[in-house]
């Protein structure tokens, strides 16, 4: 049987990954849309469907990363976790409200790591995987940045001398391209809540060891695709207009390019943030016809937001966990 204590922490990862599927949808279909390869409802009723078989194709390594490789589930309390979440939580409502593509990814490790510092000590954080989350996490955006700049020059070096109905091509290949995001965005960013009940199911008892259950991956894959299906319409502005003029060439590569990079780092076991890989392929691939194409302060907007995501987080969980130790006595 689960305590209610364990319920509700079940339902705020829920909830984690119902914000993160509204948020992240921009990153999947703003290139579609601004290229107009496909009709808003449309572009997410099909990533919504491929979100939610991700996790089921491509197994939980990312799950067991977050839930048995950053923090020692034997000193922890569901109170800690419970305050990871919220912190989580209330930072991405905040960059959500205010259009800014934060990493849902930045805000989960924050939300743990001071949660965790406050709750049951610094000696509770596994540091070797702690560091293979943040390495990761820094290092996908400027990968994302790379493969996009090289892939756009690739395509472009592929069509030269096309006539304009190569167009076409790239508004019908997006269809693939998209499906293919769809399945790296739920692969990778589902699993994340995966790892958070499964490490809470190990706490609560429920759990003798860590393992993901069929049932955890289908209502944490279930969450994240109706959150995208709502969508997030502040960030499909800033990810499919701010930068620059998004063409079907620019959307084909951008979506190509970041499904390369989040499934790559989902065979190996590492989570990603979706909108930070996304961003900088958008970067990449503007770059790689001209670098004036690309609204640079929009960019450097983002990237101040992606610096604080781990702090701001961080200190609102640390509140949080506070605020239930004072509200429980």
């Amino acid at each position: 049987m689960m305590s209610q204590e364990l319920l509700l922490v079940i339902a705020l990862a829920l909830v984690f990954d119902f914000l993160n599927g509204m948020r992240d949808a921009s990153n999947i279909v703003a290139t579609m849309i601004s290229s107009r390869a496909f009709s808003p409802r449309t572009a997410l009723g099909i990533t919504a469907v491929a979100e939610f078989l991700g996790p089921f194709l491509f197994g939980v390594v990312v799950a067991r990363t977050i839930g048995d490789e950053i923090v020692q589930s034997s000193v922890l309390t569901l109170s800690v976790v419970a305050a990871a979440l919220i912190g989580a939580i209330v930072w991405n409502l905040i960059t959500w409200y205010f259009g800014i593509p934060g990493s849902s990814s930045h805000a989960l490790i924050g939300g743990m790591v001071g949660a965790v510092i406050v709750g049951a000590g610094i000696g509770a954080i596994k540091f070797t995987g702690l560091w293979k989350v943040l390495i990761a996490l820094f290092a996908s955006p400027i990968i994302g940045f790379v493969v996009g700049f090289i892939l756009t020059r690739v395509i472009y070096f592929l069509v030269r001398g096309a006539t304009p109905s190569v167009n076409g091509f790239f508004k019908r290949s997006q269809f693939f391209t998209a499906v293919a995001m769809a399945f790296s965005h739920g692969t990778n960013d589902a699993q994340k809540t995966m790892g958070i009940i499964s490490l809470s199911l190990v706490i609560g008892g429920v759990l003798p060891s860590f393992q993901v259950p069929t049932w955890v991956i289908a209502v944490s894959a279930g969450a994240i695709a109706i959150g995208t299906s709502l969508g997030g319409w502040r960030l499909i502005r800033t990810l499919g207009g701010k930068f620059y003029k998004i063409r079907p060439l620019h959307s084909f590569s951008t979506q190509l390019s970041s499904a390369s990079v989040i499934l790559g780092a989902s065979f190996f076991g590492v989570p990603v943030s979706t909108s930070q890989v996304v961003s900088s392929a958008i970067i990449g691939v503007g770059s790689s016809e001209r670098a004036s194409k690309v609204r640079w302060s929009v960019a450097e907007d983002i990237v101040s937001a992606w610096l604080i995501t781990i702090p701001a987080s961080a200190a609102l969980a640390a509140g949080a966990y506070w605020l239930i130790v004072t509200l429980s006595k």
